[in-house]
């Protein structure tokens, strides 16, 4: 584990530069940055590009990678607010953006791990290091957070729990870029509140800086659960997206979501 907390964060902003089209030492300017969005292969996997609006902001300011459509309704709207106080509400929501046929979608808090806060931590069972052939028969509900069906792919090393031969908790980490892997958790309900999602994220997180590769998490805001695991597991806060998409992709996704609970329900 050769890398530092300054080769991680540079890491980070170098690929964030990738996504959104831009210098990673924009993200560390005072005034805000507009830039339109461009496709690029190396970005992350799961980012849909060009985006017509889509903000990421490491603290000091914000970076906007836009669509030429939305330039000036999003340079208007950053340059109008304080930057913590353009991702929440009720600033966020921006009229405007419904003109153009946007609302705005994705939020989330992106997490990276602190080496002086990392450590292996006690996990109450037989922890197994898994890779990509023994995740095939894992691709359920119950596992929908450490591995992702859609790519497959992209799951490339985890983390089980095993109460004997029942695996009770999983750690997945895939491979969404060159140089960054995303950490993703799911522990069985009956098994949790005893210290496995901490134990099982922050051993993954020490397999993936093994590899020269650097470990993110990713959490909403209100998924308290998961930004307590992220900070027990020696994860600290980092920089924050938000991203607009279509009103037809908005009200398709919350049909989808709606169909799921129901289902859940039944």
């Amino acid at each position: 584990m050769n890398l530092t907390n300054k080769d991680i964060l540079e890491t980070a902003l170098r690929q964030s530069a990738i996504d959104a089209g831009c210098n990673k030492d924009d993200f560390l300017c005072d005034n805000n940055i507009i830039v339109i969005s461009e496709n690029n292969n190396c970005a992350r996997k799961y980012l849909e590009l060009p985006f017509e609006c889509h903000m990421i902001s490491y603290g000091n300011n914000i970076v906007a990678s836009v669509s030429e459509n939305c330039r000036g309704i999003v340079s208007d709207y950053i340059n109008s607010f304080k930057t913590e106080h353009c991702f929440e509400t009720p600033n966020m929501h921006v009229d405007r953006l419904e003109e153009k046929g946007l609302r705005i979608c994705f939020m989330a808090e992106y997490f990276l791990p602190d080496l002086n806060c990392l450590k292996i931590s006690d996990c109450p069972y037989e922890t197994r290091l898994l890779d990509k052939n023994d995740f095939s028969q894992l691709y359920t509900e119950q596992w929908s957070n450490a591995l992702c069906e859609k790519r497959k792919e992209l799951d490339i090393l985890g983390v089980g729990a095993y109460d004997g031969n029942k695996l009770v908790g999983l750690a997945g980490c895939s491979a969404d870029c060159e140089s960054m892997w995303q950490i993703g958790i799911d522990v069985l309900p009956e098994y949790r509140r005893q210290g496995i999602a901490s134990a099982l994220t922050s051993r993954l997180a020490i397999e993936t800086l093994k590899r020269d590769k650097v470990p993110f998490y990713c959490a909403a805001w209100s998924n308290i659960k998961s930004v307590r695991n992220a900070l027990r597991s020696g994860f600290r806060p980092s920089w924050v997206e938000m991203t607009a998409k279509s009103i037809d992709f908005v009200e398709c996704l919350n049909s989808e979501n709606n169909n799921r609970n129901q289902e859940n329900k039944v």
